[in-house]
């Protein structure tokens, strides 16, 4: 077991909003199949957990930018500090839908164009958010989902209004269009890790990125393609099923989702002012952890065949030691009082 390599690319961004996401998508399902009676505010419990992160997240980074004006001076401080305040706007523009969505499903006092409007607006500044990002070396996943997609939130739209009759399938085609890159991509991968897997001249860790970025991709895009499927034929009543049965796929996608976001590297350093990785954040906070952490954990009885063992003689006894352990962390001491 070892701690660092487990949690060195872990991104706890990417992680609790695809957590708040899954548990959302199961609330919803239930809720559709009427298996749970609850007020749709309290479905969006996970929505607001997330945007409340967000939000209290920006703010103490926020402070410790002001309160500490030496920090800016770290690195890439600057960059950082501009993409948290741009996710920041792009979250609250996405609240402002979401509680629109939410008051449209309880009340239903407004017309889906008007709910969809901060959404429609979103997308259009994503695509100058991505430009931005691209130079600056950033991520930009939501940004790109958004910008990708504006013409499929206007059809949305139209087809909950009524203004158009089409079929959902028809309503949904940009959506099988991303998804038929998406598949190309995916395609693109497993053919690549299975060159490099028949490549003798690959070492084994890029064998094992290749194969481990492949089977993600498969288990992300597939689902998901087969969830739209799914839903458009729900939609359009050609198929008997319950919600619950359609999202599944959906939250299989999201699973994968937060299973890669332990090696997903990246993340803005500045959320919540840590300045520092999310992993190395915690061991200075919590230096019982980095005590734990230092330590990797190995069973091994053979090497080359020969087997691991020390032997000494004690009083006539032979001590074997089996297990062996190595520093994996800077070791930090730790003064303990008398």
């Amino acid at each position: 077991m070892n701690l660092q390599q487990l949690f060195q690319d872990f991104n706890p961004s990417k992680f609790v909003v695809h957590s708040c996401l899954l548990i959302f998508v199961a609330f919803f399902s239930l809720r559709l199949d009427n298996h749970i009676k609850w007020s749709y505010w309290w479905i969006f419990a996970p929505i607001w957990v997330w945007k409340a992160l967000v939000i209290l997240g920006a703010t103490v980074g926020s402070y410790v930018w002001w309160r500490y004006p030496h920090f800016r001076l770290e690195g890439e401080a600057y960059i950082h500090y501009k993409a948290m305040l741009i996710s920041l706007a792009l979250h609250l523009i996405l609240l402002m839908f979401e509680l629109l969505v939410c008051d449209k499903l309880e009340s239903g006092r407004h017309l889906w164009i008007l709910v969809f409007i901060p959404l429609i607006f979103i997308s259009i500044v994503s695509i100058a958010v991505c430009i931005w990002a691209v130079k600056h070396d950033r991520s930009f996943e939501l940004e790109l989902f958004c910008a990708v997609n504006v013409l499929q939130f206007i059809f949305l739209a139209l087809r909950l209004d009524e203004f158009i009759g089409w079929s959902w399938e028809v309503v949904f085609v940009p959506l099988w269009i991303v998804m038929c890159l998406a598949l190309v991509g995916v395609l693109y991968t497993i053919i690549f890790a299975g060159i490099l897997l028949r490549t003798p001249e690959v070492n084994a860790q890029q064998r094992r990125s290749s194969f481990q970025t492949a089977l993600g991709y498969t288990f992300l895009v597939i689902p998901v393609l087969i969830f739209q499927v799914l839903l458009a034929n729900k939609l359009d009543e050609d198929i008997e099923i319950s919600h619950t049965s359609v999202a599944i796929p959906l939250m299989v996608s999201f699973v994968t989702l937060i299973l890669m976001s332990f090696n997903s590297k990246g993340g803005n350093k500045w959320w919540f002012g840590m300045r520092k990785d999310f992993c190395s954040f915690i061991l200075s906070v919590c230096p019982l952890l980095q005590e734990y952490g230092n330590i990797a954990y190995h069973s091994e009885r053979h090497r080359n065949g020969v087997e691991l063992e020390q032997q000494s003689e004690k009083g006539g006894h032979v001590v074997r030691r089996a297990d062996l352990f190595k520093p994996v962390l800077p070791i930090v001491s730790i003064e303990l009082p008398d």
